[in-house]
Formats: structure tokens, sequence, C-alpha cells
């Protein structure tokens, strides 16, 4: 039995929901998730969760992402990447490097971005893909982001290679739109690549093919990143015997965590992950979810 995280390089032309079910298959195994969508055009990181693992999706530390992509100059789409229909296009030619690095400089920091139509956003419900392809646009309120690094590859016009440093919540596909917009020119995404979803990083990621190659040979937990480093962010307790017993019971070690800020907190025993518990403000104490 798998338990942890596993972190799929994502091949271009299938969901993440797709991914899901291919895991399913190759472990043989219900108990999988993942942490957050990856456009179906987009490569690269998808965290997987397994086991275990997916109780604890929601204590995962993900709030910085970075991304390896292609800008395509010139050309405006209605999904603001290259697989949508083509509502604009125009010469970009007279765009140069120093305006273009102009432009991305002005595009880093904290700033103000629309979620795309085509997202998983739901409103209603409904997630907004769904209500554009119905030719259905609503209205969406802008949030902030913060766009760490913007930096330039490389740049043969039409073709930008950038790389993006952000905060959780932003859309590339926008931060392109943005680009094109601010140029003149508008713009769209060719190619996009997760490199790194909060802990996760590309160097430890694999393919289906290679997970399946992995559980043939019996090899899989080798590959797993485990409770203790996916949760590393957390303050740890390490827990003595008695404390464990009680914990079976539901009682966690109030006097332990009294002694720290508020907050959650991994309950550790032997260098496993038992329990992540959270201290209020208040110095209320309660059990968030208990493994096995």
């Amino acid at each position: 039995m798998v338990d942890g995280f596993l972190v799929i390089d994502k091949p271009a032309g299938i969901s993440s929901h797709d991914v899901v079910n291919r895991v399913r298959r190759i472990l043989g195994t219900k108990k999988v998730g993942h942490t957050g969508t990856l456009d179906p055009f987009a490569t690269g990181v998808l965290p997987i969760a397994v086991g275990e693992g997916t109780k604890a999706i929601q204590f995962l530390d993900e709030g910085e992402k970075a991304y390896d992509a292609v800008i395509r100059l010139g050309l405006v789409t209605d999904t603001l990447d290259i697989t949508g229909s083509v509502l604009q296009e125009r010469d970009s030619r007279g765009v140069g490097q120093e305006q273009l690095l102009s432009a991305m400089a002005a595009l880093t920091g904290e700033i103000s971005q629309l979620p795309p139509m085509y997202s998983a956003i739901k409103q209603g419900g409904q997630p907004l893909y769904k209500l554009a392809r119905k030719g259905i646009e609503v209205e969406r309120t802008s949030r902030q982001v913060t766009i760490h690094r913007f930096d330039l590859l490389g740049f043969e016009s039409p073709l930008a290679t950038v790389r993006v440093h952000c905060s959780r919540g932003t859309y590339v596909r926008t931060l392109a739109d943005d680009l094109g917009k601010m140029l003149g020119c508008g713009a769209c995404l060719t190619e996009l690549r997760r490199t790194m979803s909060g802990p996760f990083r590309l160097a430890d990621a694999m393919t289906l093919e290679q997970l399946a190659g992995y559980v043939e040979e019996g090899t899989a937990q080798q590959h797993v990143i485990d409770l203790p480093t996916a949760l590393s962010h957390l303050a740890q307790i390490d827990l003595t015997e008695a404390e464990l017993q009680k914990l079976k019971n539901g009682i966690p070690p109030r006097d332990r965590l009294l002694e720290m800020s508020s907050g959650l907190f991994s309950l550790m025993y032997d260098q496993q992950v038992i329990a992540v518990a959270e201290q209020t403000p208040e110095r209320a104490i309660s059990l968030k979810r208990v493994f096995n």
C-alpha cells in the first residue's frame, strides 16, 4: 500500500482528473486525489495524494508555484492559450526585447488578475469553463496575486520563453493575456510547464509509465514523498508513548501544545505523522485529522 504523495510529470492533452484515474488503475486503489488542477494542455508537476496522503491535502503548503512558459505575441484566443479559437491576430514585429522586458517588470509584484472564463472556478455551483463552452460569459471578481519573478529566458519574435514564480491562484494564461494587452498586440500561451508546486519539484516527478514500472518492480513506495516530508512546514511535537495512547482515544497532548504558538502542528511518533492538531489564538485545541 502506497501512502503519501507522488509527483507526476503530467503529459499534455489529458486533464488532472484523467491522471488521477490512471494512477488509481496503476496502484489498484481508489484512495487517490490531486492537490489542484493543471490545464489539460499543460505539463509538469502534478502532486497526487495516495492512501493516507489524501487526508493531508488540506494541510499542504503550496502557496508558491513556478512555471516555464512560451508566450505567442500577436495572437488572442478565447481560452488565452493556443488550444482556443482565435479572436484576433495582430502584427507584433514592432515589439522589441526592451519593450517586452519593461512590460514584464510592470507585471511583477502584487497585481490584480481577472480569472479567465475557461477556469475551474465555480460560480453558482458551476465551473466557469462549462459556461464558457456554452458561449456564456459572466462577471468575475478580480483577485490579488503575487508575481515574485517574471524572467525572460529567450525572445525570438513572436515567441517569448519566460519563467514565472508566483503565488497560488495565479493564472499564467491571464498573465500572458495581460502582457499582450500592455504591449498593444495581444498574446496567448503556447506552452506551459509547471516546475514547482510548494514542496513538490520537477526533479521528484515521474511519468505515468515510470510509475507503472515501479509498481511492477515493487519499488513504488521508494518514490513516494511521505507525510513527514510533505508536512515539514508545520511545527512538530514528538509524542511520548503515554501521549500516543491518549491520542488514540482522541485526547491531544494539551499541555505540550499550550507551550507552542497558535496554528497547526504535526504530532509525531517514531518519525511518523500521527495527527495534525490546531491551537487557536484563544488557546483552544482540536484534533484536525488523525492518520492510520
